[in-house]
């Protein structure tokens, strides 16, 4: 597990002087400032002020040395007692940047008590969980809370795409449909997105829908705890979408766009044509035209 945050440049003398102190051995690896390890962990300052901690140990020096001494914050050993707990909806979306596998969107809805068991649930950013992990915290989330996803597998998406013309556009209709099904629901009119785009593109298609709610856009929504657990629901969406196409053409499916996707989706033209890419991938990917 690996945390991340960011820090004053200012404190950087500090935190490397106590370092020390505590016999990490410091290097310096190009766009860092140090990198310092020690038995158990491992901590690396970057110049844009991003601090990044892992190893079994991180626990004992987060809430021991860097949250009293650098942070001045709690959040990572009792984030319990920093929750914001006001009804609202999060959003986020998973599959976007995958040649195979569907897009997916979720919305999810949460206040008091329930965000208070998100923290017990595990729920943190959906990029920071092992796929297995994200099934399981997905069934107990659709079990519990009010959710909307909506699913686009590639051929309905590659159709979609040729409509917007633009994936931006595409997602901001998807997530503005969550959003309105999810609204209608439960009656909240508070919502924070993951941001992924310039926020008149959401706003527009909010605009279009006459969905009226007020909407946060946040670089790095995961942090919010509610925006963290539809990462997860989108996520677990998309690793069973993935499955299912699999299951259908008879061959897994790697996830991302690397040389391994090409090599498979070599194999399933062979297989079945070329035609299969339209059913299995998102074909506006510079990947099919290389293919």
């Amino acid at each position: 597990m690996t945390f991340t945050t960011k820090i004053d440049l200012k404190l950087s003398s500090k935190l490397e002087e106590d370092l020390k102190n505590q016999g990490f051995e410091l290097t310096k690896p190009p766009y860092t400032i140090f990198s310092a390890k020690k038995k158990g962990v491992s901590c690396t300052l970057y110049e844009s002020g991003s601090l990044t901690v892992q190893g079994k140990e991180m626990k004992e020096f987060m809430e021991f040395y860097l949250e009293p001494e650098i942070l001045q914050t709690f959040r990572y050993s009792h984030p319990e007692a920093h929750l914001e707990l006001s009804p609202r909806i999060g959003m986020d979306e998973a599959g976007k940047g995958d040649f195979f596998g569907p897009l997916c969107v979720a919305a999810l809805y949460a206040e008091g008590d329930g965000i208070k068991a998100l923290v017990a649930m595990g729920v943190r950013d959906s990029k920071r969980i092992t796929d297995s992990v994200i099934l399981k915290i997905a069934k107990r989330l659709r079990a519990e809370y009010p959710y909307t996803v909506i699913r686009l597998f590639p051929k309905k998406y590659n159709e979609l795409h040729a409509k917007f013309k633009n994936l931006n556009r595409l997602l901001g209709w998807a997530h503005a449909a969550a959003l309105g099904d999810l609204a209608q629901k439960t009656g909240c009119k508070k919502a924070i997105l993951d941001q992924f785009a310039e926020k008149h593109v959401m706003e527009n298609a909010l605009k279009q829908k006459k969905i009226e709610v007020e909407l946060e856009q946040k670089v790095r929504g995961e942090e919010d705890l509610v925006v963290a657990a539809a990462s997860i629901l989108a996520r677990a969406a998309f690793l069973e979408g993935i499955q299912t196409l699999g299951e259908e053409v008879g061959m897994e499916l790697p996830k991302g766009a690397s040389a391994k996707v090409k090599e498979t989706a070599k194999k399933l033209i062979a297989q079945w044509g070329p035609e299969i890419l339209d059913k299995v991938a998102k074909t506006h990917f510079k990947t099919a035209g290389e293919l």
